[in-house]
């Protein structure tokens, strides 16, 4: 089974994060402060499950490959700010890969950890990461057009389809056994007398409608249909972590 850890969903949300900044920046059309602000954001998460997991169940080689993570964002950052005259094709974007690597290490050492199957653990520990990563890197970036207005639209699609991809993966992992269809069976008891399996469900179904809305309204010219689908990808993401931290949850 698995446990909700809250330095485990820190890093994947992180490490996440970072895996799909690369697939955004190494397209060189996103201004470079759109990679400051992640990295930021997603730096600070890395800090925050630092910080949960000594306070609560220290796993020192999680740890110490999270502190990795923190240290490989230090080029990134550096180089994408000596080089701002060169724009965004002037940085290097397989420096932003660099922390991934070390994050990737750190949630399978949190998948073996968590206990039960471990490549099942591992599997929802690593398809978790993309899929929280990709959906949160869709909202921001969504936002980064009020910055940049004149962004042309393929970054963002890349990530809704990117999101829609992993999606059904999400799924997968969390119906084998053991898994949610035991908590909809009644074979688990999710302590609410089923609801939470109930509402998981609802927001697996919420989340791939939402996705598909969000797509249909990318492919309207007007400027106005880039906020539309930032609004959905709001209503998005609160159904992708319902359908990832429930799921949690329900497993413990």
């Amino acid at each position: 089974m698995i446990r909700l850890d809250a330095a485990t969903v820190l890093l994947q949300w992180s490490v996440g994060g970072l895996v799909f900044l690369w697939g955004t920046t190494r397209l060189g059309v996103v201004g470079l402060g759109y990679g400051w602000l992640l990295r930021s954001i997603y730096g600070l998460m890395a800090v925050g499950s630092l910080v949960a997991g000594f306070a609560v169940d220290p796993v020192l080689i999680r740890e110490i490959a999270t502190v990795a993570v923190l240290v490989a964002l230090v080029p990134s950052i550096i180089t994408s700010i000596s080089r701002r005259r060169y724009g965004p094709n002037g940085f290097p974007s397989r420096l932003d890969l660099l922390a991934p690597i070390f994050g990737f290490i750190a949630l399978i050492i949190a998948g073996l950890n968590i206990g039960g199957p471990a490549f099942l653990a591992v599997a929802r520990t690593l398809v978790g990461a993309l899929f929280l990563g990709a959906v949160s890197d869709c909202m921001l970036l969504g936002h980064w057009y009020l910055v940049q207005p004149g962004l042309e639209r393929r970054p963002l699609i890349d990530l809704v389809r990117w999101t829609a991809f992993l999606w059904p993966l999400e799924l997968i992992v969390y119906l084998l056994p053991t898994g949610m269809i035991s908590v909809l069976t009644g074979d688990i008891d999710d302590g609410y007398g089923g609801l939470l399996g109930w509402f998981w469900g609802a927001c697996s179904v919420g989340a791939i409608v939402l996705l598909g809305a969000t797509r249909a309204a990318l492919k309207e010219r007007e400027y106005s249909a880039v906020m539309s689908a930032t609004g959905l990808l709001y209503l998005t993401i609160l159904a992708v972590f319902g359908m990832d931290l429930v799921a949690r949850a329900c497993l413990t």
